[in-house]
C-alpha cells in the first residue's frame, strides 16, 4: 500500500513538473516572439519608414510593425496610452510631437552610441530622443507673379498689410505649427501673437503643403510657406504641380530659415528596449541615412556624415537659426493659433 502511495505521489510530482516546464517553454516562446517584432508608431512618410523597416529586418531579422498616423494624432495617442502603450518606437516628421511625449515622461532616453551618430544641432539637448532627418522652411512663389526683388526678406514680413491675400499656408498641419513653434522659441510670445494676428488678416489657408504649392503653381496665390521637399518631390516626377514655382530661402538665421528636425525615440514602457535602440541606431547609421540620400522623400540627412541628396541646397548654406528641438512647444502654439482664429 505504501509503495502504491509513493508511486502515485511520484507520478503527480512528475506531471506537475512537466506542466511547469511546458508553461515556462510557452512563456519563453511568447517572449521570444515579442522580442522579434517591433511596434513603431510612425508619423514619418510611410514609404520612407517602410524602407527603413525592410532594410532593418533584412539586417537583423527583427520584424517591424508600422502603425501610421500624423505627428499630432500619434503624439496625443501615446500620452493617452501612457505606460500601457504597445509602441516600442515613435518616429515623427517634426519635433513638437516628440517634445510632447518627452514632457509626459514617456521616453527612456537614447543610447549614447546612437546619439554619437547625430550632430548636436539635430537632436534635443535632453538626449531623450534623437533627430533622424530634417526639412527646411521655404517660401514657394509663382515665378510669373513675384519677381525676386519683391520677395519677403523675412518670415515676419508676411504680417504686413502689403501681403494681404498674397500668401498661403496650411495652419492646421503639424508642419506649419512646427514653424510657429520655432518663431515662438526665437522671438517670444508677444512677437508670435502679433505675427499670427497679421497672418490671420493676410493669409489664404489650404489643407496640406502640397495643396499650397499647387495653388501657387496654378497662379491662385503668389506665394506660400511650405517645406522644401514638396517641390523637389514633384520635380522628380512630372513637375506638373511645381513647374511655375521657385523656392526662396530666407537664410540669415531668420525664423523663416528654420530647419525642422524629425525625431525618433524609444518608449519607456517598451518590452523590446534593445531592439528599439538597435532600430534607432540603424536609422541614424550609414545604411539608414543612405536611404534618405538616395530615396524619394528628399528630406535632409542628419547623421553619420552621410551627405544629403545632391539636388538639395546644402544644410550649411541655409543659415538656419539655432533652435533646441527640446524647447519647441506644441500646446502653447495650439493655444496661440486658436486665439488668433487660425485653428
Amino acid at each position: 500500500m505504501r509503495k502504491q502511495i509513493r508511486l502515485m505521489a511520484g507520478i503527480a510530482f512528475a506531471t506537475a513538473a512537466m506542466m511547469a516546464v511546458s508553461a515556462c517553454s510557452d512563456s519563453g516562446s511568447e517572449s521570444s516572439s515579442d522580442a522579434d517584432t517591433l511596434t513603431v508608431y510612425n508619423a514619418q512618410h510611410e514609404s520612407l519608414t517602410q524602407e527603413w523597416a525592410d532594410a532593418f529586418t533584412a539586417e537583423t531579422g527583427i520584424e517591424v510593425e508600422l502603425r501610421n498616423g500624423s505627428d499630432t494624432e500619434l503624439g496625443n495617442q501615446l500620452v493617452a496610452e501612457g505606460d500601457q502603450s504597445p509602441a516600442d518606437v515613435f518616429l515623427t516628421e517634426n519635433s513638437p510631437a516628440m517634445t510632447l511625449v518627452e514632457n509626459a515622461g514617456l521616453f527612456t532616453g537614447v543610447n549614447q552610441d546612437v546619439l554619437d551618430q547625430v550632430p548636436s544641432q539635430y537632436r534635443p539637448s535632453s538626449g531623450a530622443w534623437t533627430g533622424i532627418a530634417a526639412r527646411s522652411t521655404v517660401f514657394a512663389y509663382n515665378k510669373d507673379q513675384l519677381p525676386q526683388d519683391q520677395l519677403p526678406k523675412s518670415l515676419l514680413d508676411l504680417q504686413d498689410p502689403a501681403w494681404k491675400d498674397r500668401w498661403a499656408a496650411s495652419p492646421s498641419g503639424a508642419d506649419f505649427q512646427a514653424i510657429v513653434s520655432a518663431l515662438l522659441e526665437l522671438r517670444g510670445e508677444d512677437a508670435t501673437r502679433q505675427w499670427l494676428a497679421g497672418m490671420k488678416e493676410n493669409v489664404r489657408t489650404y489643407k496640406g503643403n502640397n495643396t499650397v504649392m499647387k495653388a501657387v503653381n496654378a497662379g491662385e496665390i503668389p506665394g506660400g510657406v511650405i517645406y522644401h521637399y514638396y517641390w523637389f518631390g514633384d520635380q522628380a516626377k512630372t513637375g506638373e504641380n511645381s513647374n511655375n514655382v521657385a523656392l526662396h530661402y530666407f537664410r540669415n538665421e531668420d525664423p523663416g530659415a528654420f530647419v525642422s528636425v524629425s525625431g525618433g525615440g524609444v518608449l519607456k514602457s517598451s518590452s523590446n528596449q534593445d531592439a528599439a535602440q538597435q532600430f534607432l541606431k540603424f536609422v541614424t547609421g550609414k545604411s539608414g541615412q543612405e536611404v534618405l540620400q538616395t530615396g524619394t522623400s528628399f528630406e535632409y540627412t542628419v547623421a553619420s556624415d552621410v551627405p544629403a541628396n545632391p539636388e538639395l541646397v546644402p544644410l550649411a548654406d541655409l543659415q538656419a537659426p539655432a533652435v533646441d528641438p527640446a524647447k519647441l512647444n506644441s500646446p502653447k502654439v495650439t493655444e496661440l493659433m486658436t486665439e488668433a482664429g487660425l485653428l
